[in-house]
């Protein structure tokens, strides 16, 4: 069925075909799905603005029924109600963000897995893989990390779903016939020359070699589908140069090394947890505090998300590192001029309070 996360995988890949590389591509389309969510962004920001300005009356009404939580609950919900407040006016717009943001993180995934496959698919066929390289990274669709590949290895081909390779391996030419168990090379090439023209000679030779079909491509069977295919790639020196470990240059304890092809130096990753922390300090500095003897969550959010996403876009493709370390820094901006805004519908709107207070 044709969601939510294909319409923004196939806006990303037109957007891709208008500037003409993935990289930018992905900044271009974070700076658009924000610009899109930008209502609903003012919304919270001002919802929140008039539950800080009552944050002195709520406390000192928790000060005041400590002892009686019914009477409390009652005396909060006049207070909000002669305000004109709702106390979720500041959360619902969030929430109502996270059904889009879940699509884009789903769309980034399919970009990233289809051209991991592609690329693949030319390894298999003896080639040098095309790859999208962007800045520093040689590989954006592998981690920005000096302890991963450029090339495609066995733990990133395995993250891709079965769903994914079958639509792949149909995209190849055509679905083999799922009855074909160790037939010979004679045979596959007197099918249809369209039919495979497209499937790589490697994965033919195992097709002839081990009855691989496209029932190997099943949730059961995947794991060991993707070992074989890797197997034949290491068949190829380019490959295997590519993903061979450098000797002896090993990080003691975690015993990571780092790859002769190595695809970045872990800027995004770093990037990515420093601005989550600016970020937070920049909308935090509008958000009510806790009243007396409530939890402050806030710390634990001001270092949870950039750990969070420290520990995300280390293991992540470069793709998506790049589009969270955007989004920070186009949330940033959005949030300085959100603020300027209702600093200004706030000065404006005083005058004319006061005169109605004077009549």
């Amino acid at each position: 069925m044709f969601g939510i996360t294909d319409l923004l995988y196939n806006f990303l890949n037109w957007i891709n075909s208008w500037v003409g590389a993935w990289g930018w591509a992905i900044v271009v389309f974070t700076v658009m799905v924000r610009l899109v969510l930008t209502p609903l962004d003012i919304k919270s920001r001002a919802g929140m603005r008039k539950t800080q300005k009552l944050q002195p009356q709520l406390m000192a009404l928790q000060k005041k029924y400590a002892n009686d939580k019914e009477k409390l609950n009652q005396k909060t919900a006049e207070l909000y109600r002669k305000a004109h407040v709702n106390p979720l006016s500041s959360c619902l717009p969030l929430l109502l963000t996270w059904p889009i943001l879940i699509a884009v993180f789903g769309a980034m995934r399919t970009a990233a897995n289809k051209e991991i496959l592609n690329q693949m698919g030319q390894i298999l066929n003896g080639q040098q893989p095309v790859m999208e390289n962007w800045l520093w990274i040689r590989n954006l669709w592998m981690p920005d990390n000096p302890f991963y590949s450029a090339l495609p290895d066995f733990n990133t081909l395995r993250t891709i779903s079965a769903g994914e390779w079958q639509n792949w391996f149909n995209s190849l030419g055509g679905v083999l016939p799922a009855q074909m168990q160790n037939v010979s090379m004679e045979w596959i090439e007197s099918l249809n020359a369209d039919v495979l023209k497209n499937i790589p000679v490697a994965l033919r030779e195992m097709v002839a070699a081990n009855g691989f079909t496209a029932d190997c491509f099943s949730d059961a069977n995947l794991q060991g589908s993707i070992l074989l295919l890797v197997e034949k790639m290491n068949t190829m020196s380019f490959y295997t140069a590519g993903i061979a470990n450098i000797p002896g240059y090993t990080i003691p304890l975690v015993n990571w090394t780092v790859k002769s092809m190595y695809n970045g130096f872990l800027l995004l990753p770093i990037l990515s947890a420093v601005s989550q922390i600016a970020m937070t300090k920049i909308m935090g500095s509008g958000t009510p505090q806790p009243a007396e003897g409530q939890p402050n969550t806030g710390k634990f959010m001001q270092w949870f998300f950039p750990l969070f996403s420290l520990w995300i876009c280390i293991g992540y493709s470069a793709a998506f590192a790049l589009y969270w370390v955007s989004g920070n820094l186009v949330s940033m901006g959005q949030t300085f001029l959100i603020n300027k805004y209702l600093d200004k519908k706030e000065q404006m709107a005083a005058p004319v309070a006061g005169e109605g207070s004077v009549k």
